[in-house]
């Protein structure tokens, strides 16, 4: 009767490779559509930043005068649990995009593209990057002559 036993063996091992493989994969399915839902949720808060932030642009390029506004935008204090930031991205002094990102996993992250013309300067006293605290942020232009000024701050 030896042979039985060791088919039991062999497939009692086997049940057991099965199980803990199916719950491998199960929670690298989970972890998946969480990061893709956080991803649709910061992709939302870099469009309405972005979207807030091109606003105040067109409202500040109608006119001649040098002038600053800003703009209070509400934004939630935690994405799905998790802390994150909003940052303004530039590339030599000019501001591309609105970028957001979970402070735990820097890889899931959303891009949100400005307006051409905005630059970034750090006279405008305003940061570059709004950490999720649950403060009040503000999102503002400033024009100067002619170069138009964008900015964050909570």
């Amino acid at each position: 009767m030896p042979a039985p036993t060791i088919s039991h063996v062999i497939l009692t091992g086997a049940l057991i490779i099965l199980v803990f493989t199916v719950q491998l994969f199960y929670f690298y399915v989970v972890d998946n559509i969480w990061a893709d839902m956080v991803r649709r949720e910061l992709r939302e808060l870099t469009d309405y930043v972005s979207d807030t932030l091109a606003n105040i642009y067109f409202l500040i390029n109608s006119t001649s005068l040098d002038t600053t506004l800003k703009k209070t935008i509400n934004l939630p204090s935690r994405v799905s649990g998790s802390s994150y930031r909003v940052e303004i991205v530039s590339s030599g002094g000019a501001a591309q995009s609105v970028k957001a990102y979970v402070e735990v996993k820097t890889w899931i992250n959303a891009t949100s593209w400005l307006p051409p013309g905005l630059k970034v300067n750090s006279q405008f006293q305003a940061n570059q990057v709004i950490q999720s605290l649950g403060r009040t942020a503000l999102a503002g232009c400033r024009r100067v002559s002619k170069n138009v000024y964008v900015g964050l701050t909570q």
